[in-house]
């Protein structure tokens, strides 16, 4: 943010929050962390299911093919059971003497006391002294063969139309939220770290997808196959279904006790993911000065103090979480060695085919087996859940008030501004401009001058409506600002930063970025203007040349030179310079101060300026202090009146002595009124 502008929160107060969650952390109070408001599973998880709904569609043709595929899947262990019968039984045929029956054979058996005996032969399908059936062996097991088959081609279809659902699902998703970030106030911006939004819109988002590409299909599969084996074990035996579903009520405590504080430790990890991505995304952008005052060791124990907590963050939300699958395992073996025993006994007493328990526990394995990979996903979908939790309330975030359908059109006047008793607050709390009022006339140059805090920034992005007035209303042209679309109000404006941003692209096309309409030969002529002309040509490309993401192989001053072209040849009607030249030598300022003189001709400007020798000829000179204008006026006025801008401009023409003593009757001035000590720059006194 520009010169001006206060953050929503204080540093002071953000470390203090920082502070007693970092101690919550080490004392080991993670419930006393609160994750975020939409810290909600079931609500956010819903949410997050109801981005399908675009393509209920296809996701129930998916289902469609899910359940196709899950009853071909559970239909081959009973297939393959009679295979089994049918060797097993050939077997025991083979061995009972020809030109018998089977009836005969279980009498004798009984006669001979053979119950058990009898009771299995009289339960199987066999015909004494045959042997084994290979023709009809290999007709099962080349059926149960297509059967794997075919479920294995539906599996990969199914996997295949997901994963187009959800790519184009999280395409819509990526565009609510650039959507969304363009709706939101400046304001938001203030109060959020640059790294915690990318976190938000890069790492939370990619987790989503993950989740939902890893999670979705085997949520589908595993349901129906539950479903659809409960079905095969009841019509093969109750008994060893209830054993088997034993197992449920186990698995229902193993989730509703880790499962919550897993979700939590998920939330507080994915906010630590955030604030470590601000701290380097901090380190790297401000590279250069942690190096010119030796911070390194500080920023690197920043670092690894942020980095331990991410640690035991994850640490926690892994272990939690790991817990759940390796609890279903066991409570699944228990459960196959209980169908296993009782299955044997079954057999042996005739209650079963042999090839019915070998089926019966394939069944339970298929049974253990989707609930295991629920208890898995678990922590998958608790980890996208949480993403989603932060995401969602990025979403849901206040946006700027809409333009009204009905706002009227522009009119074209001679740009008069007017200020009537404006009021603004970056914070209630803190009032900074409470009751402004002054006029500027059309093409007049009008220059803002004061310490850091002031309001200078401030008021110009007012005039952009950057921001809502608290009270008061501006005017441009006799048109209240508040009533215009903010398109309208920003396309007439021009504006140069003191800090110069340029993307990676060419020369020409940040040039034309400020009219995407500019013919080369306009580009040309505002670099010309602006003396970007003389050191284009001697780069290898010119105008072609690609600037790098930071624009690193152009100076500062360059860099400047660029933004201003820019807003040259975007015409405006109405010009802001905050510190525009403040990146440039002397020599390239004095040709600026010229073609900006000429570009000021007819357009009302605004001038931001800590150099006072940059502005003495504008029109009128605007002094504040604290959100009020304390004098107003030409540059001979307020040196006639030897007020506060007296002092200003003398602390900057005055040897080193009377510089000091100038400094101290102004930075004097601020900390009584502040009640806090100020610290002025030699090299920018007026920017104190």
């Amino acid at each position: 943010m520009s010169t001006g502008t206060t953050s929503a929160i204080s540093a002071e107060e953000q470390l203090e929050l920082e502070l007693a969650e970092q101690a919550r952390l080490a004392s080991g109070d993670w419930d006393s962390v609160k994750p975020g408001k939409a810290a909600n599973f079931r609500e956010s998880f819903g949410r997050l299911i109801g981005l399908l709904k675009p393509h209920r569609v296809a996701f129930i043709f998916v289902s469609l093919l899910g359940a196709i595929g899950v009853l071909l899947t559970v239909a081959a262990p009973k297939v393959l059971g009679e295979a089994t019968n049918i060797i097993f039984e050939g077997v025991v045929s083979a061995q009972l003497p020809a030109g018998v029956t089977q009836d005969q054979v279980v009498e004798g058996l009984r006669a001979d006391g053979q119950t058990d005996q009898a009771n299995m032969i009289a339960a199987m399908n066999i015909t004494p002294g045959e042997g084994v059936d290979f023709v009809r062996l290999s007709q099962v097991l080349m059926f149960v063969l297509a059967l794997y088959l075919v479920a294995s081609v539906l599996s990969w279809v199914q996997g295949f139309v997901i994963n187009i659902i959800m790519m184009r699902t999280m395409y819509r998703l990526r565009e609510s939220v650039e959507a969304k970030i363009n709706r939101l106030p400046l304001s938001y911006f203030d109060k959020v770290q640059r790294g915690e939004l990318i976190s938000r819109v890069t790492n939370d988002i990619d987790n989503i997808t993950q989740t939902m590409q890893q999670s979705l299909s085997t949520v589908i599969t595993s349901v129906l196959t539950v479903v659809g084996v409960m079905i095969m074990m009841f019509s093969i035996s109750w008994q060893l279904s209830i054993v088997a579903l034993v197992s449920l009520p186990l698995m229902g405590v193993i989730f509703g006790v880790i499962g919550p504080k897993s979700q939590k430790a998920f939330n507080i990890q994915w906010r630590k993911v955030g604030r470590l991505n601000a701290r380097v995304e901090e380190s790297f952008s401000g590279h250069a000065l942690v190096k010119v005052f030796g911070r390194e060791e500080d920023a690197m124990a920043k670092f690894k103090a942020e980095n331990e907590e991410l640690y035991q963050a994850s640490f926690k939300a892994q272990f939690l979480s790991g817990m759940i699958m390796p609890g279903m395992m066991f409570i699944g073996n228990l459960t196959y060695v209980g169908i296993a025993v009782l299955g044997g006994l079954m057999v042996a007493s005739g209650q079963l085919r042999l090839g019915d328990v070998q089926a019966f526990i394939q069944y339970s394995q298929q049974f253990t087996q989707p609930l295991s990979e629920l208890g898995g996903m678990a922590a998958v979908v608790q980890s996208g859940v949480a993403s989603a939790e932060r995401v969602f309330e990025l979403l849901d975030e206040e946006e700027q008030e809409p333009d009204a359908v009905d706002a009227p059109k522009p009119v074209d006047g001679d740009g008069t501004i007017s200020f009537e008793n404006v009021a603004f607050s970056y914070t209630p709390d803190r009032p900074l401009i409470r009751d402004l009022s002054f006029s500027v006339k059309p093409g007049q140059t009008v220059a803002i001058v004061g310490p850091t805090g002031a309001g200078k920034t401030t008021l110009v992005n007012l005039i952009m409506r950057f921001y809502e007035l608290n009270g008061g209303r501006i005017l441009i042209d006799g048109q209240d600002i508040a009533d215009l679309r903010r398109h309208d109000v920003r396309s007439r404006t021009g504006m140069v930063l003191q800090d110069p941003w340029l993307f990676a692209g060419t020369i020409r096309e940040n040039i034309r970025y400020g009219r995407q309409d500019a013919t080369d030969d306009d580009i040309v002529a505002a670099a010309k203007a602006t003396y970007v002309d003389r050191f284009v040509h001697s780069l290898p490309e010119g105008y072609d040349t690609v600037l790098d993401e930071d624009a690193s192989n152009v100076s500062a001053g360059e860099k400047q030179l660029i933004t201003i072209a820019r807003a040259f040849v975007s015409a405006p009607s109405v010009l802001i310079l905050d510190e525009a030249t403040s990146s440039v030598d002397t020599r390239t300022e004095l040709l600026l101060q010229h073609a900006m003189a000429a570009l000021r001709n007819g357009r009302t400007s605004f001038v931001i300026a800590h150099r006072l020798s940059t502005i003495r000829d504008a029109d009128l000179i605007l002094v504040m202090e604290h959100g009020d204008i304390v004098e107003q006026g030409s540059h001979e006025e307020l040196i006639a009146r030897e007020g506060a801008y007296f002092r200003l401009y003398n602390s900057q023409f005055q040897g080193a002595t009377d510089i000091d003593a100038e400094l101290a009757a102004v930075t004097g001035s601020v900390s009584a009124a502040s009640g806090t000590d100020v610290v002025e720059s030699e090299s920018d006194p007026a920017n104190a």
